[in-house]
């Protein structure tokens, strides 16, 4: 796999691998990964590839502190990756596979008609509304946990057109969690924020990663609660998906330290992997059992071509790949003091544990934000929702980022060229006035997400622009009377 430089973005699809045409037919998985790595997908596959940039050192070398444990645009790197590994996305979003949640509370049809006779008299100021789109996190700027962010439900209100014109300036939701369907998590948002939340506007930290389903078929995916990752891999397309746990059933000593209940052993699906050759590595998210994920990653990554119970004279040679959904080290919770560790800290301890081993770094792929590929697939995912909501598949010019994680929301924003706004209620909690020193926000911090909102759709549409849709709007009258901000 070759090396890019930052300027070498927007990879298209290579030509068709001609080995491809031979009595088999298509090569597996494990034969097109081939000694180079991922292969480019042919021009009738539905995967896309994000060269990633960065030296070849892991976080676990001597350069760890600069780039991962506080990254910063002073750094000027593009990418977490190591050895300039490609990011497979899906070409397109996969809507198929991730069907939409229903939309409840949709305005009624005479408030549709009244909107959209407002909206006639005044196309320039739609124009606008239609050019501009958000892109928020969740953790810590739409709510802690299962808790909302009261602010938050006002402002995806106003968003959903409970404003001046009554017309709908569309949002996706871009998170680094995961560990659950998109389809689930959808459904727990809509509850939570009061909002109805589509898949078709929701990006978490493992959905561009279904794309590797077109390379691997055996995989081990680690993380999240009970097997639902394991849910989450199935519904992506991949063939044979192996949790931890089934590893557990089948035998319990492979892990001495192991964290395995009746109820797991039950949902358990126990087969004899001492005969089954793996091709990948998934942590979709945060472990709940380190010492069991642990030992099995480093299991695979030591033995020979994927193989358990096996150990390979040449680790590095015959290594199997290893993917992460999202570098973050710490994110936010309910937890009322300073913000918790998550996957980017599990990643370091694999990355240090291998380094210990083998005396080599470990090559690794790294998702989500700030990663550009997570971004790419973000631009058509925007599109695809500025069709659903506006009959227009194009990217709006002026995209504001809001999150709370300068070294993941706000670098990622800012090197993808969006407006990025930090806000108070998460990660980031700097003082009135301060930005982040490292990563600034270059639109501005907020007390909160309605707050950064606010500052943003007025900047577009006006400082007199009204956030609140008036129900006694008479057209005929072209607006007058409508109701002041709240």
């Amino acid at each position: 796999m070759p090396r890019f430089d930052d300027a070498d973005f927007g990879v298209e699809a290579g030509p068709r691998d001609p080995r491809q045409n031979d009595a088999q037919g298509t090569l597996s998985p494990r034969d097109q990964r081939g000694s180079a790595g991922l292969a480019i997908p042919s021009d009738s596959g539905n995967t896309i590839e994000i060269p990633a940039t960065r030296s070849s050192i892991s976080d676990a070398a001597q350069f760890m502190h600069n780039l991962s444990l506080s990254p910063s645009m002073k750094d000027r790197r593009g990418s977490r990756n190591s050895f300039g590994t490609s990011l497979p996305i899906p070409r397109s979003p996969r809507l198929s596979r991730l069907s939409s949640v229903q939309r409840p509370g949709a305005p009624s049809v005479s408030r549709d008609i009244l909107a959209s006779q407002v909206q006639d008299m005044s196309k320039e100021k739609v124009e606008t509304a239609k050019n501009m789109a958000f892109a928020f996190d969740i953790d810590g700027v739409l709510a802690h946990g299962n808790e909302p962010i009261e602010e938050a439900k006002a402002a995806l209100k106003m968003l959903n057109g409970d404003n001046e014109l009554g017309i709908k300036i569309p949002y996706i939701l871009l998170t680094n969690g995961g560990g659950k369907t998109e389809v689930a998590r959808c459904e727990q948002l809509s509850e939570i924020l009061e909002a109805p939340i589509s898949t078709e506007q929701f990006i978490q930290s493992h959905t561009p990663m279904q794309a590797l389903a077109e390379y691997y078929e055996t995989v081990l995916v680690c993380g999240g609660e009970g097997y639902k990752v394991r849910e989450v891999a199935e519904s992506y397309g991949f063939k044979n998906v192996v949790h931890p746990k089934d590893v557990l059933a089948w035998d319990p000593t492979i892990s001495p330290w192991r964290c395995f209940t009746p109820e797991d052993r039950a949902e358990a699906k126990p087969r004899d992997f001492s005969k089954m050759q793996f091709d990948a590595i998934l942590v979709f998210a945060d472990s709940r059992d380190y010492a069991t994920d642990m030992q099995l990653i480093m299991d695979l990554l030591l033995a020979d071509d994927g193989k358990l119970l096996t150990r390979s004279k040449d680790p590095v040679a015959n290594r199997i790949p290893i993917y992460f959904s999202q570098g973050d080290l710490v994110f936010p919770t309910d937890h009322k003091g300073p913000p918790r560790l998550t996957q980017g800290a599990f990643r370091i301890g694999i990355e240090a544990q291998y380094k210990a081993i083998t005396g080599v770094d470990l090559e690794r792929v790294v998702y989500g934000k700030p990663e550009r590929a997570t971004y790419t697939y973000a631009d058509e995912v925007l599109k695809s929702w500025m069709e659903e909501l506006h009959n227009e598949n194009r990217l709006p010019q002026n995209i504001y980022m809001v999150g709370d994680n300068p070294q993941s929301d706000i670098i990622g924003g800012n090197m993808y060229g969006w407006n990025t706004c930090l806000v108070r209620t998460g990660v980031f909690q700097g003082k009135e006035g301060e930005n982040d020193p490292n990563n600034p926000a270059n639109f501005g911090v907020f007390d909160n997400v309605l707050e950064a909102v606010k500052a943003a759709v007025r900047k577009e549409l006006g400082q007199e622009f009204k956030l609140k849709w008036n129900p006694k709007v008479n057209p005929v009258l072209h607006g007058e009377g409508v109701s002041a901000v709240e």
